[in-house]
């Protein structure tokens, strides 16, 4: 594999992401999603160590770390929606592939007018999540919810919340970019 292969950003078949001068949004959003899917890459790698810490110090020592259950739990949903955005722009996002390329071999602008509309209900989708869950959040922070048992172990729940709202607001506008701009528009042809 050639050097600048393997240095070019992972996009679906054809996708390319714009540069600043080209496109300062999608160069912004491309960065927010990247840092935001770094995170919970990261993320996936400490809650690794942490459940294998925890079954050698189960199984080993007699000795398990308090909270693992409810910490990994809790860090399934937060990753989803660190790393669902990036997915959105990179034109990754799991779908019924098979008809669409059927559907985009046949008619190029058919399949480019089901893109933008599979982005557009899913900017629809992410809003509604985030809007739905604005509340939540506001009221964890405020009440200082937590889970886990008291006295034993605890973390707050607002930080969980909080991911969840502002990944779906960045999922929604990831999806609402890529509605009106791809480059090149998909064909669903296959290198």
């Amino acid at each position: 594999m050639s050097e600048s292969k393997i240095q070019e950003p992972q996009q679906a078949e054809g996708e390319v992401i714009p540069s600043f001068a080209e496109a300062p949004v999608g160069f912004l959003l491309g960065t927010v999603t990247a840092v935001l899917s770094s995170v919970g890459t990261l993320w996936i790698g400490f809650l690794m160590v942490l459940i294998v810490a925890d079954v050698l110090g189960r199984n080993f020592f007699n000795a398990p770390i308090t909270g693992v259950a409810e910490i990994a739990g809790h860090s399934v949903v937060a990753i989803v929606f660190l790393q669902t955005a990036a997915a959105i722009m990179q034109g990754r996002l799991t779908r019924a592939d098979f008809l669409f390329r059927r559907i985009a071999d046949l008619s190029p602008r058919s399949g480019a007018a089901l893109e933008s509309l599979f982005c557009l209900t899913g900017t629809l989708v992410f809003g509604l999540i985030a809007w739905a869950s604005w509340d939540k959040m506001v009221a964890a922070y405020v009440r200082a919810e937590f889970f886990g048992v008291q006295g034993v172990f605890t973390v707050p729940t607002w930080p969980f919340r909080a991911i969840i709202v502002g990944g779906s607001i960045v999922a929604a506008l990831a999806a609402l970019y890529r509605a009106f701009y791809r480059n090149p528009l998909p064909t669903g042809q296959v290198q």
